[in-house]
């Protein structure tokens, strides 16, 4: 016989809720049992804390017992030696206030004695003074003089005596320096004239030009001047034709221009067609031609001189030098010349090589532009160098070469030494005779404008100055000095190459006949 299905289910389910029930009172008693146990080692953890806060607490309080009596000790301690040290200090104003009360008494004392001692002073010096007076008036009696009187004569006495010994010794020292200066100078300068063989031959920019025949000239002119004046207009030169035969002259301040128009006349007389636009094609195929000549002699000029790193505008500049003369000596040799020599100079002085050397080509760079540009060829020099950063002891030599300024360095005036030493070669420089007449005059009109002068003549081309003093007028110590004021007025006054000599006489003649 078998179960229903409705008492299985019945059963399983009550099976099911009986063991779920059991499993809740079974957790139920577990968890009161774990909650019991946690609550028990909450109180023992609870308990020991307490006992570690007290014990640590303990320690804390011994701790800081043991702190604040170390404290309170040192403090005591800094206390004392303050007090020791304050003592001390007390100890010793107290012995410099007792120190200065007895440097004040002494002191009192001192100006006391010194009251006595100034009064007593006074009354010597009255008595000084009467007895002064009275010798005064004893010797202007014996003497003659006057207190004044006597005291002139005294004082030029002094200055006769100063004077004197002032020439003698001035011209001691002068011959000393002199002597010595010479022949140190005549051996640095014969050595670097020596070694420096440059050519100083005088040499004239070229401003003829020859023609094959005169009826050129005609060509040259063109219809209605046409020619001529394309020529005129582009080169910015003059053309003067005149009865000269076979020859037109090229005018013009610029040396440049006037090259290139020499050298344009040059190719149209040589091809033989000249009108405006051949014209114009030569000036431009001449103007090419001038430019790397310039450029060829600028190079030709560092080379020569061996110097590095100059910027290639002054190497163009230098290059413009080679059409420029200066009194009929060309302006770029005579520049390298004074390079050699200035470098030469510095080799035996021991001073940079290649400064001296740098200073003495760039000294006349300002000749290049000096048409162009307003001013002295000094001060165009100085501006060129500035612009171009060269070196302020290149820049000081450029400015001092003709004396306008002070010499900063030996350089400078070596190649003050080396541009005279070039120009005053015999055959370098011309000089017209406007000039060299008016120098001469010069010289006289300033010896002459001195007190006691006789007469004077500039003799020796200029080279030597000679001065006849009148006698009664100008002794012998008073003619060396007043040799001295004159050759100083010529260096300031006076423009001349090398140095002149000053030379003053002084001569008493006296003259009887015997009958």
């Amino acid at each position: 016989m078998s179960v229903p299905l409705w008492i299985f289910i019945v059963v399983v389910l009550a099976v099911a809720v009986l063991c779920f029930v059991l499993g809740i009172v079974y957790r139920k008693k577990v968890g009161e049992r774990e909650i019991e146990s946690a609550e028990e080692e909450a109180k023992r953890i609870i308990n020991e804390s307490i006992k570690s806060a007290e014990s640590k607490k303990r320690e804390a309080l011994v701790e800081a017992r043991e702190e604040i009596h170390k404290n309170r000790t040192e403090y005591e301690r800094e206390v004392k030696e303050r007090r020791s040290e304050l003592q001390k200090q007390e100890h010793r104003l107290q012995q410099k206030e007792e120190n200065l009360d007895k440097k004040i008494e002494n002191i009192d004392r001192k100006n006391e004695l010194l009251s006595d001692k100034l009064a007593g002073i006074k009354k010597q010096e009255e008595e000084v003074e009467k007895v002064k007076a009275g010798q005064l008036e004893m010797l202007e009696k014996i003497s003659g003089f006057s207190a004044e009187e006597a005291k002139n004569y005294l004082v030029d006495m002094v200055r006769q005596d100063a004077t004197h010994e002032m020439a003698v010794k001035l011209k001691e020292v002068e011959q000393q320096y002199r002597d010595e200066a010479e022949e140190r100078a005549r051996e640095i300068i014969s050595t670097a004239i020596q070694r420096c063989a440059a050519d100083h031959a005088s040499e004239i920019t070229v401003s003829v030009v020859a023609l094959p025949n005169d009826e050129m000239k005609g060509r040259i002119i063109g219809r209605e001047g046409r020619n001529i004046r394309s020529i005129e207009t582009l080169t910015g030169c003059d053309l003067i034709i005149d009865d000269t035969p076979e020859a037109i002259t090229v005018s013009g301040f610029d040396p440049v221009r006037r090259e290139v128009a020499r050298l344009a006349l040059e190719k149209l007389i040589q091809d033989g067609r000249i009108h405006p636009a051949r014209i114009e094609e030569m000036v431009a195929k001449a103007q090419k031609e001038v430019n790397s000549i310039i450029k060829a002699e600028g190079e030709r000029a560092v080379f020569e001189t061996n110097i590095h790193g100059l910027n290639p505008e002054i190497i163009k500049l230098l290059g413009r030098m080679h059409f420029r003369t200066s009194y009929g000596q060309n302006v770029l040799n005579h520049s390298i010349e004074v390079a050699h020599i200035a470098g030469l100079m510095a080799a035996e002085l021991g001073v940079d090589i290649t400064t001296a050397k740098r200073a003495g080509l760039l000294h006349d760079i300002g000749k290049s532009i000096d048409h162009e540009t307003e001013g002295s060829h000094v001060q165009i020099g100085v501006d060129i160098a500035r612009k171009y950063k060269e070196n302020e002891t290149v820049v000081n030599a450029i400015e001092a070469h003709h004396g306008d300024v002070e010499c900063k360095s030996v350089i400078a005036c070596l190649v003050q030494a080396a541009d005279a030493i070039s120009a005053s070669r015999p055959g370098a420089r011309r000089e017209n005779i406007e000039t060299y007449v008016k120098r001469l005059e010069k010289l006289e009109e300033v010896s002459n404008s001195f007190p006691g002068i006789a007469s004077s003549y500039a003799i020796q081309a200029g080279r030597e100055i000679r001065i006849m003093v009148k006698p009664e007028e100008v002794n012998e110590d008073q003619m060396i000095i007043l040799a001295r004021d004159i050759a100083k007025k010529i260096e300031q006054e006076v423009t001349y190459p090398g140095q002149i000599k000053v030379h003053v006489f002084r001569e008493t003649k006296a003259v009887e006949y015997a009958k």
